[in-house]
């Protein structure tokens, strides 16, 4: 599937519209006063609910990918465990990111993490690390050197030694398409440039998120840059698949819409 001119493919199409959108949308509320672009990457806003709902949808569908590829190859070979371990990981981002639901259910934290979190929050990520915390310390510097490498060196080498592919993906993970790649990474480097903020690092977060979900689901689902098999084989079916996949990437953006003005409107109550 490799061969097929996937850097065109329309499976895309919604991920990079809504992160370009959305940060064009951050471009027009940026300016000298930090306030309105508060409401968009301040904690229950749109972004981090994008966040949220982008690593819970991938996490349910590489666990599908997970049981459909057991049943083809042994269950415990290391290509179906990197895909399990993978949507477990992403769960627990999903989780983390919004602090286990703890402010949506009105949950008070433990002493430990009133202590020991930078935001007296129940999460691991924001446990106080010295003078910063874990996730600014240690986890934001693993993310840019996974996602270079992901992104860009990983996809330049393959071009020349496709034995890099076969690798990865025989332990269970993929190659994002470098074309789309690079638009991701050309709008995470435009949201530090163009955006003055004390959060605007949310934005590429969710660049991410929208991102993985789109490259995983043309990798895993319909086989777009991906070698091993996928999980709809008819065409017409993966035709079909991927019209629903760009429905359902706007319905998170208006889900995650709602959720912000949701959690606003109880604020100002």
């Amino acid at each position: 599937m490799t061969k097929r001119n996937w850097y065109i493919h329309p499976a895309y199409f919604a991920a990079i519209g809504i992160n370009a959108g959305v940060l064009a949308y951050a471009c027009t509320l940026s300016g000298t006063d930090p306030a309105p672009l508060w409401g968009l990457l301040a904690e229950d806003r749109l972004v981090e609910w994008m966040q949220f709902l982008c690593f819970a949808a991938i996490s349910v569908m590489l666990g599908m990918v997970a049981v459909e590829r057991a049943r083809r190859v042994p269950p415990w070979s290391l290509e179906v465990l990197g895909i399990a371990g993978l949507s477990l990981l992403v769960g627990l981002a999903a989780c983390e990111e919004i602090s286990w639901f703890q402010r949506v259910l009105g949950v008070e934290s433990s002493e430990f993490f009133r202590q020991h979190n930078r935001q007296a929050e129940t999460n691991l990520h924001n446990l106080a690390l010295g003078s910063g915390s874990l996730h600014k310390t240690i986890i934001l510097k693993l993310i840019f050197i996974t996602g270079i490498a992901h992104n860009l060196v990983l996809p330049l080498l393959a071009r020349s030694r496709p034995a890099i592919r076969r690798y990865v993906e025989s332990i269970g993970l993929y190659l994002p398409p470098l074309p789309v790649a690079a638009i991701y990474l050309v709008l995470v480097i435009l949201s530090h440039v163009l955006i003055d903020h004390p959060r605007k690092g949310e934005l590429g977060e969710m660049f991410g998120a929208v991102h993985y979900l789109a490259t995983a689901f043309a990798a895993y689902m319909v086989g777009i840059g991906y070698d091993r098999p996928r999980m709809f084989e008819s065409d017409a079916d993966c035709r079909r698949l991927v019209v629903i996949f760009q429905a359902f990437v706007v319905f998170l953006l208006l889900v995650s819409w709602l959720l912000a003005a949701g959690t606003k409107l109880n604020i100002a109550l």
